[in-house]
């Protein structure tokens, strides 16, 4: 602990302050919430994607891109991921939407729509403060991404129309195309992604890869957690309102999303440490399957059942119990890093 800046020693502290003075900013300040919600364009927040492309482009040009292809030949790897976010991911948070909240239908909607937008982001963050392959992060997330944008609108008419009417229960539907979610991905993936693949290829080859990463990477990576904190403080800001005047609302969505981040973290660890992924691979995999791209959730919301529905209100929630979960889980995967036995791999730095 004493190797670490006074950013990385008390980060939960900062984050935990960070929600709280989002949301007191959100509650107190008369017209917050209006005049960051018209500070847009197209739809896609301007103070919430600055403070996601200030988060995640310093952990992107750590990336080392000329491995890659470890990762992509990696099989168990990408196969492991893709069922746990596309098959057991969507398939839970419907299950524990209608056990835990049958009688609240909105915020039921809003949760199995969480569900289904798969994290884009902050996983980046969390993968990186564990400890995991930020290599495989970066694949992973890619794939993800892929697959999000040619899945998310037919996995949410199958979960909120098809299967409950197999089931006899209440239909629900969607309203989102593939340009919306393929927008989402290009500006909170794509634009981080090729400015830290642009930084890393021209500041090797203008200085080598010694200068790199013992003086540029030192000088950008408290950016990353400096773009983590300003997403936090404005994400509640825009949503303090509601959170602080609906409490116990807040406490019915919070219990599924708790089962729900604890089972795909638990069992995306529990998976890569069965088929021998190793410490990093295995931590990448858990937070890839347990993360949720918040952004993507509410705006799919917002713009199918509108800005006061139980449904955004559902996807807001989201991040309030993701964040300090995933924090708590980041600790307890370095903690738990001892028990794996080391692998070729992971002497790369």
């Amino acid at each position: 602990m004493e190797k670490l800046s006074r950013l990385d020693q008390f980060l939960p502290l900062w984050i935990g302050l960070a929600m709280a003075i989002g949301l007191l900013l959100g509650r107190l300040v008369p017209g917050l919430n209006a005049a960051l919600n018209h500070v847009q364009v197209d739809g896609i927040s301007l103070p919430i994607a600055l403070g996601l492309l200030v988060m995640m482009y310093p952990v992107l040009a750590k990336v080392r891109y000329d491995r890659l292809d470890t990762v992509t030949g990696d099989r168990k790897l990408l196969a492991s991921s893709l069922v746990l976010n596309w098959l057991i991911g969507p398939a839970l948070m419907f299950a524990l939407a209608w056990l835990l909240l049958p009688d609240l239908p909105a915020y039921r909607t809003g949760l199995i729509i969480v569900g289904l937008a798969r994290c884009i982001a902050m996983v980046i963050i969390w993968n990186d403060l564990a400890c995991g392959d930020r290599e495989a992060a970066a694949v992973l997330v890619a794939l993800n991404s892929v697959f999000q944008v040619v899945m998310f609108a037919a996995l949410g008419w199958f979960y909120l129309s098809i299967l409950p009417g197999w089931l006899g229960l209440q239909q629900s539907t969607i309203s989102t195309s593939p340009w919306q979610i393929a927008k989402s991905v290009l500006v909170f993936l794509g634009i981080p992604l090729l400015a830290g693949y642009l930084s890393r290829r021209f500041g090797e080859k203008a200085k080598g890869r010694n200068w790199y990463e013992s003086n540029f990477l030192p000088r950008i990576g408290p950016w990353a957690l400096y773009g983590l904190l300003f997403t936090i403080v404005i994400l509640f800001a825009l949503q303090g309102h509601q959170i602080t005047s609906r409490p116990l609302d807040v406490l019915r969505i919070a219990v599924p999303l708790l089962v729900y981040f604890a089972v795909m973290w638990g069992g995306g660890y529990l998976l890569g440490a069965v088929i021998g992924l190793g410490y990093q691979r295995t931590a990448t995999l858990a937070f890839t399957a347990a993360g949720n791209n918040f952004e993507l959730a509410i705006a799919v919301s917002i713009a199918t059942y509108g800005a006061t529905s139980g449904q955004a209100l559902a996807g807001v929630v989201g991040p309030l119990i993701e964040v300090p979960v995933l924090v708590t889980l980041v600790y307890v995967s370095l903690a738990l890093r001892g028990r794996f036995a080391p692998v070729a791999r992971e002497g790369v730095a």
